[in-house]
């Protein structure tokens, strides 16, 4: 069912737009909010005599701005029906089909990727940025560093977090997984140890495997981090580098406490291991909790990595590394085997969000947080037998099943239009058929949509498995 958009809201919506001319900036201003998804796509926008009056505009700025749209192909009118928002190229030109299981399948709900859409206020950066894009057009383009100025904001925000760091000590890269590959690229060998959790992150895996490397696993369980474990393994696999998620673990959702940070921190500097610290989800608190100081206060030879696409935005595709000094050298030389530089137009756009963040962090925390709400209520209600622990931030649950048919509960799924992560998906050495990742980072009705595609999904994958079981012989 298409929603409506009343005149009131619109008015509401585009605020005080520009009015030279008054029908371009009206475009604009709507062009951006349908971009955006704060007005939805098919939505039927009010009718030009109703816009006329909410906004106090003659009704030829308002036909001029609906045919705009049109034109740009933001709108389409229908006969008899009205003007309803669309996007150039429909709606399935913005779908990562890359990473959609069933290319196919428009209408699928993609829970297999835990990153959202962007908040309001990305757009304006952007164009701001592209504005900002000419004083550069002289020079090359290349900053194999990150571009001095955006050097200096992510250094900032790590002094704000109680972590002093300098510029020189960011490396920007294209993306925290490049970030991770380039790690490994400088600090691994074939054959080296590389510890990390058990689930963990498998894209991340894939790249600090990409060297050669054995990955050795410490496993992460319901009730958090098992530090005693950990700091066994550290000592019984002597590891070249261990991979640490302390804030928000993907899949998990776990903060390592001050405390736990002390303790592991300790352990691998005893044993000589490099510890590569993700930090891609810190950001993202949703409930009023105080975030433990960086781990690198802990360990100062830790080198860490951040992103903007999970605070932010996916599209935003930049991320960094934080090293101390001794290492930049070699990671740089690391870095320059893989690539010269990150884009320069979203250098320019993340230097002018990190100027002033929290404008657009909130935002995405609210929406992240309604969403997360909603997606915990729904699977309450559909299918109270399913076990979660709620996390306090980040962008996904790690749900724990009655039985262990998370590979044949995935297949199914798809089948019915939801995508989801089957647990053995975050285990390096095999199992977890008992878990599912489950992202909030959809909106919230296509999440309760797809907790009821599960319900039923859920009832198919017991009776297929059950069919497959073989026919006992009874001994009587």
């Amino acid at each position: 069912m298409n929603a409506v958009m009343t005149a009131g809201r619109i008015a509401t919506l585009v605020g005080g737009f520009d009015r030279s001319p008054a029908y371009a900036g009206l475009s604009d201003s709507l062009r951006l909010l349908i971009g955006e998804g704060r007005i939805p796509l098919g939505a039927r926008l009010p009718s030009e005599r109703d816009l006329t009056v909410a906004l106090d505009v003659s009704r030829t700025t308002v036909t001029r701005a609906y045919a705009d749209l049109r034109e740009r192909g933001f709108a389409e009118a229908r006969t008899g029906a009205g003007t309803f928002t669309c996007l150039p190229g429909g709606r399935r030109a913005t779908l990562d089909r890359a990473l959609a299981p069933l290319p196919g399948t428009p209408e699928l709900i993609d829970l297999n990727c835990a990153a959202g859409s962007a908040p309001t206020g990305i757009a304006a950066h952007y164009e701001a940025a592209v504005a900002e894009l000419p004083a550069y057009l002289a020079g090359h383009g290349y900053f194999p560093a990150g571009l001095p100025a955006l050097q200096e904001r992510i250094a900032a925000g790590y002094a704000a977090r109680g972590l002093p760091t300098d510029p020189d000590q960011i490396l920007v890269t294209p993306g925290a997984l490049s970030a991770t590959a380039i790690v490994a690229q400088a600090l691994t060998s074939p054959g080296d140890r590389l510890l990390v959790d058990s689930p963990v992150y498998p894209n991340a895996t894939n790249a600090l495997a990409s060297r050669g490397a054995r990955l050795v696993t410490s496993p992460v369980d319901a009730s958090g981090f098992d530090i005693p474990g950990m700091v066994a393994t550290v000592r019984q696999a002597a590891p070249r580098a261990a991979y640490v998620l302390a804030d928000f673990q993907n899949p998990t959702g776990h903060v390592m406490t001050a405390d736990e940070r002390e303790v592991y921190a300790a352990a691998l500097r005893r044993n000589r291991v490099v510890a590569v610290v993700d930090e891609a989800h810190q950001g993202l608190a949703l409930d009023a909790i105080e975030m433990p100081p960086p781990f690198a206060t802990f360990l100062p030879d830790a080198i860490t990595v951040g992103s903007a696409s999970k605070e932010f935005w996916g599209g935003l595709r930049l991320g960094w590394i934080r090293a101390p000094r001794q290492r930049i050298e070699q990671i740089t030389t690391a870095r320059l085997g893989i690539d010269l530089g990150a884009p320069l137009v979203e250098q320019l756009v993340l230097a002018r969000i990190l100027a002033d963040p929290e404008p657009i962090a909130s935002v995405q925390r609210d929406r992240l947080r309604e969403q997360r709400d909603a997606l915990v209520a729904a699977l309450r209600e559909r299918l109270p037998d399913w076990r979660f622990r709620v996390p306090a931030g980040g962008l996904c649950l790690w749900v724990e099943l009655p039985a262990p048919v998370s590979s044949m509960l995935a297949a199914e799924a798809e089948q019915r239009g939801a995508s989801i992560a089957p647990g053995p998906v975050f285990a390096v050495e095999g199992g977890l058929e008992r878990f599912i990742r489950l992202p909030w980072s959809r909106p919230a009705d296509e999440l309760r949509a797809a907790v009821d595609v599960l319900a039923d999904s859920w009832e198919a994958a017991l009776h297929a498995v059950e069919r497959r079981q073989p026919e006992r012989v009874r001994v009587v």
